[in-house]
């Protein structure tokens, strides 16, 4: 019997199919930044056999690059069970080049930007880049979180600006969000997605907007994680709900690989969009305070290793457990009368993506559903055997989801019934109808 996940996969590709686009291919990138994007992205197109130029303004992170773009490269071979890259930074002629000449970078087909998530940064970084940039190339951002518009405010040619946002871990999502701004061009666009596609990977074009689509849902989720937190959950209960129901990792998880500096800044991002909705936590604040910023320093929600921090694959197995200062922070906040249970943990974050899913297809129009379900598969990890997030609302009915959200009426607006979501429920409709 067909799942929907392959059904799923099946319209991509016939929506796909009929496709008419045939732009300047990509051949060479320059990636700025070498932090866990920026690596991650470096890999993924050294495998497809584009030429790499990195750069970073720390010398001592651009000088291990290499050794950790080989550690990512090896996540692949692993998941494919052989060595499928040929790739060693140290055979001479190699396709990585280490370099802070920004006439050289700028000489590149694309030029995508992974600092840090601040607009006025990457702004700068925009600023410095364009006037060295060639006519043809193409400027782009893996930002999560601003929208293309604001970063392009300043530019002098945003027509060849979008945003090409890759979901970690690159290696496993095959998911690529392409944002085109308000100005971009559509050639812009359409070498956008020829390049996701060389690259393996599956391109959705989005509306701009804050946190597009795939972020919109991710820091609903993790957003609900931390409330749990507070209202006595614990954190090993909290990604055991989320695990159990089969997500790829836990919401808390996805935070400390992400970085709680770089969740951190995309919450703010977000709250600052959507303040009916995302909450004004302590618990990021202070841990990135004590420098607790996750996989990286070797502490977030969880501790980690100290001898192998980018290698999130061998460091979770071998974690003792949560990590004492998030505890500490966790404990002093939290509220222990009445703490959830683990039927309670679950549907608390499935209602949550579910709700702002709702708001999504209601305010991005020409967004089909089955493109939200693809994304929370491909992009976040949802259980592809359960068909997506959308799906498994119309599995169990619209009028039980708005039943189930009667029992949160205490946590106030963040879990009202959307319009949609009442439109459904009283017709007994569904989000889709599968062909």
């Amino acid at each position: 019997m067909t799942s929907n996940f392959e059904r799923l996969l099946d319209w991509y590709r016939r929506k796909t199919r009929g496709e008419t686009i045939s732009p300047e291919p990509i051949e060479a990138v320059a990636i700025l930044g070498a932090g866990m994007m920026g690596i991650e992205i470096a890999a993924a197109n050294l495998r497809r056999g584009l030429r790499v130029l990195l750069t970073d303004t720390n010398p001592q992170t651009l000088a291990a690059a290499p050794a950790r773009i080989t550690a990512e490269l090896q996540k692949y071979e692993r998941r494919s069970g052989a060595s499928e890259t040929g790739y060693s930074p140290a055979e001479p002629g190699c396709e990585l080049e280490l370099t802070n000449d920004e006439a050289r970078l700028g000489g590149c087909d694309l030029i995508l930007e992974t600092v840090v998530e601040h607009p006025a940064v990457k702004r700068a970084v925009y600023a410095g880049m364009e006037p060295r940039m060639a006519a043809d190339s193409l400027l782009a951002t893996n930002t999560s979180t601003i929208p293309i518009g604001v970063l392009a405010a300043e530019l002098a040619v945003p027509g060849r600006f979008c945003g090409i946002h890759f979901c970690h871990p690159v290696h496993v999502n095959p998911l690529v969000e392409i944002v085109p701004g308000p100005r971009t061009d559509p050639n812009a666009v359409a070498a956008a997605v020829v390049y996701a596609r060389k690259l393996g990977k599956m391109p959705i074009v989005v509306e701009d907007g804050p946190g597009f689509l795939v972020n919109r849902l991710l820091l609903r989720y993790t957003d609900e994680a931390m409330l749990l937190l507070l209202d006595g959950a614990g954190i090993e209960q909290v990604d055991r709900a989320a695990t159990n129901f089969g997500m790829a990792l836990g919401p808390l998880r996805i935070l400390d690989e992400i970085g709680l500096d770089t969740s951190l800044a995309a919450g703010r991002v977000m709250l600052e969009a959507f303040p009916d909705r995302i909450a004004r936590l302590p618990l990021l604040p202070l841990l990135v305070k004590r420098k607790q910023l996750g996989l990286k320093s070797g502490g977030g929600f969880y501790r980690y290793p100290p001898d192998s921090p980018f290698s999130s694959e061998t460091a979770f197995a071998r974690s003792p457990g949560p990590n004492p200062d998030a505890l500490a922070i966790v404990e002093h906040y939290a509220r222990r009368e009445n703490p959830p249970s683990e039927e309670t943990i679950l549907r608390r974050l499935l209602l949550a993506m579910v709700l702002e899913a709702t708001l999504i297809l209601r305010e991005k129009k020409r967004l089909d559903p089955r493109e939200i379900d693809l994304s929370m598969i491909c992009g976040l990890g949802f259980p592809a055997e359960r068909g997506g997030l959308l799906h498994w609302v119309d599995e169990n009915g619209a009028p039980k989801i708005r039943d189930m959200l009667d029992g949160f009426e205490s946590l106030g607006a963040r879990f009202q019934p959307t319009p949609l979501l009442r439109e459904l429920a009283e017709s007994r409709g569904r989000f889709y109808a599968m062909d």
